[in-house]
């Protein structure tokens, strides 16, 4: 679903997907003017299914140029049609594939760039009923006349709408419009813009920023959105008019004209679209009397797990029975939950498995109460509601949030700013499925209490808190509710409590998130009750896979469960620390790492031949030391990911160790902390300075400010008075190295670089290439892994060439590239052209070339000898300064990883 750009792309694609209005608009009241001629023809050809094809047009709509594609297999035959809306900031490009998908299994399907976006005329008008709502009623005018889609009636195609967040909102809003409109499936999506942006009347800041930097700029918007924005941003506290006009463009507006079967996807992890926008949805739907399935998946606007593949089957399936009329289509449950828990010991992948139910059981299923006291506590709002505490952080959020699933806290609430109310340990494991609620008595010092509640996971030695999926809820307490019993509906979660751990329910005064007054207040705040939990006891999770012999052999399966508890007490003993290594950044020693079966094997492991253990790594042994700057080279699939991965301690080897000074790398062992990286680029919140974003990433980490040495950092970075600017300001050069800066926080000892100058032009790989160098020019170790051998070659000290998971060579990169039959001649002077010539013509010689800068030459010996080579040069007066062995890295690669055949 992502596009290049690293985060704001994905911004671009998951932001709000807003609705196309349905209403039913008289077929000749405007004309659709075909801008494009007949338009261009494509055809992605696949050996399952037929050829889709392509079709590319402009159409004209109330003066406004729409950029389209429709996708068909060809024929005749009558088939349903699809409408498939993008994310905000995106367009039409980004949904391709699925509508190549969906034509292939049998549907007509239309995509478009909504108004203001890709090739597309028009402002955003946030999906006004009478343009971009219109705009899709006019889609389906079209449709209806093409003689493959089927008709319901004249002028009344079969027709589904889906699409992801604004594209969600879309088909929403086409369901509430227009009658034509079948079925649905919104995907992370809003049912109220303004509930979105302003829950409770607190201004959801950040998000709000983001969204209008990614459609633009305010100038991209219809007048009256961008002056309400403005004076929302100015305020920090959302008015009437804004309210009522963010209202009208959403669906809730609409909501008893919806009455189609809706499948509603949901993401977990999403600070700007959280789970109540769907119970809402589902809420007024299933009402109306049509069928309605909800799915919470993995991931969502914050980030992680978009399951992509398993939702596009559910949405077939979906439009299989509504569209087709296929009564045995699968369309799944009514309610399914995706968990996550654990790692896979292959690959460091998130364990997922679903939960599901026969119904939806709504936020508040199955309530249990759990007592936290009634103690009265006083806290303050500090002036300028600075710091704030830290949840969820679009763009660095979604790492954290998917990080809060598997045990790992990383949220930020500063003393004297929060009240803290904690349970009792558990005595049993509790899975929350919903919305807590809780009954408060708050009174401010003067005004409104704006308040930020979240429910913590905490350890049973209270030293770790976890935050699920990031997600807090804003209160704002008018005076005429102070002093008297308040029910504060908490962020809806599925999250399991361990026995023995606590739950903690916070009260923070400031988030990063939203706007807090700029006032200086004081607020006390009394748990009225206890915290109410849903458990939604009707789900039932899904039983783990279990391999054959679990079943099939019993007797095995005892003898197997053995030695893998006999195996797992070896591994977590934890070997003691090896002195003579203290002073060494690291050292592999017999490293191992198998695939855990042999299906699905990656091209690049063909080798592997029948009954042999595919290997990603085999005994890999190496030592790197400080101030070294260490190449990683190999092709793909030679075991290079899988190293760093096992080095990272993202995943553990079978066999061998990994040492780092002189410490075991363990998963989550304290000697990480002295290791930094940079791998696949790093997400910045592209409104805010470099700087800023360099603190924040700082402040989530939950280290002390003094240990960020971000001076030091950005030194290295070379960064310089660009540190003030916004990063969308930033070139890819810049943004590259504020990532490095990012990974050298902390100073740390061993900096771990996964191709770092992907996507950057000469001049800021040789930037880069600087970066590396002055980093290590301190003492400490780098370790990068790229494809660009010339790079390499001019940057790293040392090499590490690896090939089908073994080490092939190791050392200096002068003692790898300094044989072969190349040599290097030097001159005193430039050398002319007919020179050369004649040396090239000299017998036992294959080649001479210049290099750039003249004085030298590079010989290939084709039978003569080096001795001959520089008597034949002295005959020629040739003002010899040197003559010595010269390999290029990529020769000298190749060489290596064929065995010496190249």
């Amino acid at each position: 679903m992502e596009t290049p750009d690293a985060r704001t792309s994905r911004w671009r694609r998951l932001l709000p997907r807003m609705p196309r209005s349905r209403g039913r608009w008289a077929a000749g009241l405007v004309a659709l003017a075909v801008l494009a001629g007949a338009g261009t023809w494509t055809a992605a050809a696949d050996d399952s299914v037929p050829a889709v094809h392509r079709q590319d047009r402009m159409m004209r709509i109330d003066g406004v140029s729409l950029d389209t594609s429709y996708f068909t297999t060809g024929g005749a035959e009558r088939r349903p049609a699809v409408l498939i809306g993008h994310g905000f900031g995106g367009s039409k490009d980004d949904v391709r594939a699925q509508a190549e998908q969906l034509a292939g299994a049998g549907y007509a399907v239309l995509t478009w760039s909504a108004r203001g976006f890709g090739k597309s005329g028009g402002e955003i008008s946030l999906n006004a009923p009478d343009r971009e709502v219109k705009d899709v009623s006019r889609l389906i005018d079209w449709l209806a006349d093409r003689p493959e889609v089927e008709l319901d009636a004249e002028g009344d195609p079969r027709v589904g709408v889906t699409g992801a967040s604004y594209g969600g909102a879309v088909s929403l809003l086409a369901a509430g419009y227009d009658k034509r409109v079948d079925a649905i499936a919104p995907q992370i999506t809003y049912w109220n813009l303004a509930d979105a942006l302003f829950p409770d009347g607190v201004f959801k800041k950040l998000w709000a920023g983001i969204f209008v930097t990614t459609g633009g700029g305010c100038q991209k918007f219809e007048k009256q959105i961008c002056a309400m924005y403005e004076r929302v941003a100015v305020s920090g506290k959302p008015d009437a008019a804004a309210r009522a006009l963010l209202t009208e463009r959403s669906p809730s507006a609409v909501a008893d004209r919806i009455k189609v079967p809706a499948l509603i996807v949901q993401g977990q992890t999403d600070s700007l679209f959280p789970l109540g926008q769907a119970d809402a949805m589902a809420e007024a739907i299933s009402g109306n009397g049509a069928p309605v399935a909800i799915d919470w998946i993995a991931g969502g606007h914050d980030g992680g797990d978009m399951e992509s593949d398993r939702v596009q089957q559910r949405i077939n399936g979906w439009f299989d029975r509504y569209l087709k009329g296929d009564k045995g289509a699968d369309t799944g449950p009514g309610f399914r939950v995706t968990r996550t828990g654990g790692f896979d010991s292959t690959d460091g992948a998130a364990l997922t498995r679903g939960a599901s139910s026969d119904t939806y059981p709504g936020l508040s299923s199955g309530g249990e109460s759990i007592s936290l006291g009634h103690r009265t506590q006083t806290f303050h709002n500090p002036a300028g509601a600075n710091p704030p505490a830290i949840s969820a952080v679009p763009g660095v959020g979604g790492g954290l949030s998917r990080l809060s699933s598997l045990g790992v806290g990383l949220s930020v609430d500063f003393p004297g700013q929060y009240a803290r109310f904690d349970s009792a340990p558990l005595d049993e494991s509790l899975r929350v499925t919903g919305s807590p609620t809780v009954r408060v008595d708050v009174e401010a010092q003067r005004g409104d209490a704006v308040l930020f509640g979240k429910v913590y996971d905490v350890s049973p030695d209270g030293k770790q808190q976890v935050l699920p999926s990031q997600l807090v809820a804003p209160f704002r307490i008018t005076p005429d509710r102070q002093g008297k019993d308040v029910r504060l509906t908490l962020p809806a979660i599925d999250h399991q409590f361990d026995a023995g751990h606590r739950l903690r329910l916070v009260l923070s005064a400031t988030d990063l998130g939203y706007a807090s007054p700029a006032e200086p207040a004081t607020y006390t705040v009394t748990a009225a009750g206890p915290l109410t939990v849903p458990t939604a006891p009707a789900l039932k999770t899904a039983a783990a896979t279990l391999p054959w012999w679990t079943w099939g052999l019993p007797a095995a399966a005892v003898v197997i469960t053995a030695l893998l508890l006999l195996t797992a007490r070896r591994r977590t003993a934890t070997p003691a620390p090896d002195p003579a290594l203290a002073e060494v950044p690291l050292q592999i020693t017999g490293l191992s790492k198998k695939y855990a079966k042999s299906a699905g094997l990656p091209q690049a492991l063909s080798f592997v031949r029948a009954g042999e253990t595919p290997f990603a790594v085999r005994e890999l042994s190496f030592r790197v030391e400080k101030g070294q700057v260490l190449g990683l080279l190999g092709p793909n699939g030679a075991g290079k990911t899988t190293t760093l991965r096992m080095l990272m301690g993202l995943i553990a080897p079978d066999d061998g160790e990994i040492r780092v000074f002189g410490r075991a790398v363990r998963p989550g062992a304290p000697v990480l902390s002295r290791v930094g990286s940079f791998v696949e680029g790093a997400g910045f919140l592209p409104h805010l300075s470099g700087r800023s974003n360099l603190e924040l990433y700082w402040q989530a980490t939950g280290r002390p400010a003094e240990d960020a040495h971000i001076e030091e950092a950005l030194e290295i970075a070379g960064l310089g008075d660009a540190l003030a600017r916004a990063v969308r300001t930033y070139s890819q050069g810049m943004r590259q190295r504020l990532a490095i800066a990012q990974a050298m926080l902390g100073m740390p000892d061993l900096l771990i670089l996964d191709e770092p100058t992907n996507g950057l032009d000469p001049p800021q790989i040789r930037e880069m290439r600087d970066v590396m160098i002055r980093y290590a020019a301190g003492g400490r170790t780098v370790i990068v892994s790229s494809h660009l051998l010339s790079e390499v070659e001019q940057s790293c000290t040392h090499l590490v060439v690896m090939d089908r998971g073994r080490l092939v060579q190791a050392g200096p990169v002068a003692e790898i590239t300094g044989s072969g039959d190349m040599l290097l001649v030097t001159s005193a002077r430039e050398l002319a052209e007919p020179l050369v010539e004649k040396i090239a013509a000299l017998p036992g010689i294959g080649s001479a070339a210049r290099t750039d800068d003249g004085r030298g030459l590079l010989v290939r010996l084709d039978g003569a000898t080096s001795p001959e080579l520089i008597t034949e040069l002295v005959r020629l007066d040739v003002p010899l300064t040197g003559v010595g062995p010269h390999r290029r890295l990529e020769d000298a690669f190749l060489t290596l990883i064929s065995g010496g055949s190249a």
